[in-house]
């Protein structure tokens, strides 16, 4: 790949490659391609697939709101998604991704962009948080528990 390289050029190499994104632990990248996935579906109202990256016994907390399970944000999602008059884009910025055998913290900052019907203005929050995921028998990483609050707070 690099014959002849330094070995500090090298390491810029690999200090990039992990920088943009990509990691040597094949469980960080595939919870990183699940919550990209997870992203792209729900910017583009692909409803259907909107709860695969949570598991049956999710817990969220946000701060100021009621702790709700599975069903409930479910629910709540496949409503924002078919509200006609709103438009919501999410985009992650992902901190840090710790695994620890089928257990994985994800420390990010989601940002939630709403635009409404008629309006100029979009309303943009910022929502630090925490994503607990766990590796299902099937090996795919889904969410069971979740921890944000909106940093204007």
């Amino acid at each position: 790949m690099l014959r002849g390289a330094s070995p500090a050029l090298i390491a810029v190499v690999l200090a990039a490659s992990q920088a943009a994104g990509q990691s040597a632990d094949p469980a960080q990248d595939a919870i990183r391609t699940a919550l990209l996935r997870w992203t792209a579906d729900f910017n583009a109202r692909k409803s259907a697939a909107i709860c695969d990256l949570f598991a049956p016994d999710l817990r969220y907390d946000y701060r100021g709101q009621p702790e709700r399970g599975y069903r409930e944000i479910c629910d709540l999602l496949h409503r924002s998604l078919s509200d006609p008059t709103k438009h919501y884009n999410y985009s992650p910025e992902i901190k840090e991704i710790i695994v620890s055998g089928d257990i994985a913290v994800v420390r990010l900052v989601w940002t939630l962009r709403v635009s409404s019907e008629g309006k100029t203005d979009a309303i943009v929050s910022k929502e630090p948080g925490l994503d607990v995921f766990r590796r299902e028998p099937g090996g795919d990483w889904k969410i069971i528990r979740y921890i944000a609050y909106d940093d204007a707070n």
